[in-house]
Protein backbone atom coordinates (compact mmCIF):
# COMPACT_ATOMS: atom_id res chain seq x y z
CA UNK A 1 0.00 0.00 0.00
CA UNK A 2 1.40 3.15 -1.07
CA UNK A 3 -0.38 6.83 -0.65
CA UNK A 4 1.46 9.70 -1.65
CA UNK A 5 -0.14 13.37 -0.91
CA UNK A 6 0.74 16.27 -2.93
CA UNK A 7 -0.62 20.10 -2.85
CA UNK A 8 -0.20 21.44 -0.15
CA UNK A 9 1.57 24.72 0.36
CA UNK A 10 1.75 28.58 1.76
CA UNK A 11 -1.72 30.58 1.27
CA UNK A 12 -3.01 33.91 2.40
CA UNK A 13 -6.49 33.63 4.60
CA UNK A 14 -9.28 33.26 2.07
CA UNK A 15 -7.49 31.27 -0.41
CA UNK A 16 -7.40 27.87 -1.82
CA UNK A 17 -5.51 24.96 -2.21
CA UNK A 18 -6.00 21.48 -3.98
CA UNK A 19 -4.87 18.11 -2.32
CA UNK A 20 -3.91 14.89 -4.02
CA UNK A 21 -3.75 11.30 -3.13
CA UNK A 22 -1.86 8.98 -5.01
CA UNK A 23 -3.14 5.37 -4.19
CA UNK A 24 -1.30 2.53 -5.44
CA UNK A 25 -1.25 -0.96 -4.03
CA UNK A 26 -4.59 -1.73 -3.38
CA UNK A 27 -7.80 -2.12 -5.24
CA UNK A 28 -8.32 1.96 -4.72
CA UNK A 29 -12.10 1.48 -6.11
CA UNK A 30 -13.48 -0.71 -3.32
CA UNK A 31 -12.42 1.65 -0.51
CA UNK A 32 -13.30 3.84 1.18
CA UNK A 33 -10.95 6.84 1.94
CA UNK A 34 -10.33 9.51 4.58
CA UNK A 35 -8.14 12.94 4.83
CA UNK A 36 -7.00 13.75 8.44
CA UNK A 37 -4.92 16.44 9.53
CA UNK A 38 -2.37 16.80 12.29
CA UNK A 39 -0.83 20.34 14.49
CA UNK A 40 1.75 19.80 16.68
CA UNK A 41 1.32 18.12 19.92
CA UNK A 42 -2.28 17.42 19.12
CA UNK A 43 -3.88 14.60 17.78
CA UNK A 44 -4.71 13.47 14.09
CA UNK A 45 -8.80 13.80 13.65
CA UNK A 46 -10.53 13.83 10.66
CA UNK A 47 -11.16 15.86 7.92
CA UNK A 48 -13.29 14.04 5.73
CA UNK A 49 -14.69 10.85 4.38
CA UNK A 50 -16.08 9.22 1.12
CA UNK A 51 -17.17 5.91 0.41
CA UNK A 52 -15.94 4.14 -2.16
CA UNK A 53 -17.98 4.98 -5.27
CA UNK A 54 -17.76 8.24 -4.25
CA UNK A 55 -21.63 8.91 -3.26
CA UNK A 56 -20.87 9.38 0.67
CA UNK A 57 -19.19 12.15 1.77
CA UNK A 58 -18.73 13.59 5.50
CA UNK A 59 -16.89 16.31 7.09
CA UNK A 60 -15.45 17.45 10.36
CA UNK A 61 -18.08 20.46 11.59
CA UNK A 62 -14.55 23.01 11.49
CA UNK A 63 -14.78 22.67 7.71
CA UNK A 64 -18.16 21.88 6.33
CA UNK A 65 -19.17 24.23 3.51
CA UNK A 66 -15.70 25.34 2.64
CA UNK A 67 -13.48 21.12 2.02
CA UNK A 68 -14.69 19.08 -0.69
CA UNK A 69 -13.33 15.52 -0.79
CA UNK A 70 -13.46 13.61 -4.20
CA UNK A 71 -11.96 10.82 -5.91
CA UNK A 72 -11.09 9.93 -9.40
CA UNK A 73 -11.58 6.09 -9.10
CA UNK A 74 -10.04 5.84 -12.84
CA UNK A 75 -6.90 7.45 -11.69
CA UNK A 76 -6.75 5.79 -7.94
CA UNK A 77 -6.26 9.55 -6.87
CA UNK A 78 -8.11 11.17 -3.67
CA UNK A 79 -8.41 15.14 -3.67
CA UNK A 80 -9.41 17.55 -1.06
CA UNK A 81 -10.42 21.21 -2.33
CA UNK A 82 -10.30 23.32 0.46
CA UNK A 83 -11.39 27.44 -0.13
CA UNK A 84 -11.99 29.52 2.39
CA UNK A 85 -8.77 28.45 4.16
CA UNK A 86 -8.72 30.13 7.49
CA UNK A 87 -5.23 29.98 9.72
CA UNK A 88 -6.46 27.54 12.35
CA UNK A 89 -6.69 25.29 9.25
CA UNK A 90 -2.60 25.33 8.92
CA UNK A 91 -1.57 21.50 9.53
CA UNK A 92 -0.18 18.87 7.75
CA UNK A 93 -2.43 16.68 5.86
CA UNK A 94 -2.65 12.74 5.46
CA UNK A 95 -4.79 10.71 3.30
CA UNK A 96 -5.62 7.62 5.22
CA UNK A 97 -7.29 4.16 4.45
CA UNK A 98 -8.31 1.50 6.59
CA UNK A 99 -8.03 -2.39 5.92
CA UNK A 100 -10.07 -3.94 8.94
CA UNK A 101 -7.49 -3.30 12.04
CA UNK A 102 -4.93 -1.18 9.95
CA UNK A 103 -4.52 2.26 9.14
CA UNK A 104 -2.22 2.93 6.39
CA UNK A 105 -0.96 6.55 5.80
CA UNK A 106 0.99 8.65 3.28
CA UNK A 107 3.88 10.98 3.96
CA UNK A 108 1.45 13.90 4.60
CA UNK A 109 1.83 17.37 3.10
CA UNK A 110 1.99 20.72 4.83
CA UNK A 111 -0.68 23.72 4.52
CA UNK A 112 0.24 26.62 6.07
CA UNK A 113 -2.51 29.54 6.20
CA UNK A 114 -0.86 32.99 7.19
CA UNK A 115 -0.76 36.30 5.66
Amino acid sequence: VRLVESGGGLVQPGGSLRLSCAASGFRFSSYNMRWYRQTPGKERDMVAFIGSAGGSTNYADSVKGRFTISRDNAKNTLYLQMNSLKPEDTAVYYCNVLFGMNNYWGQGTQVTVSS
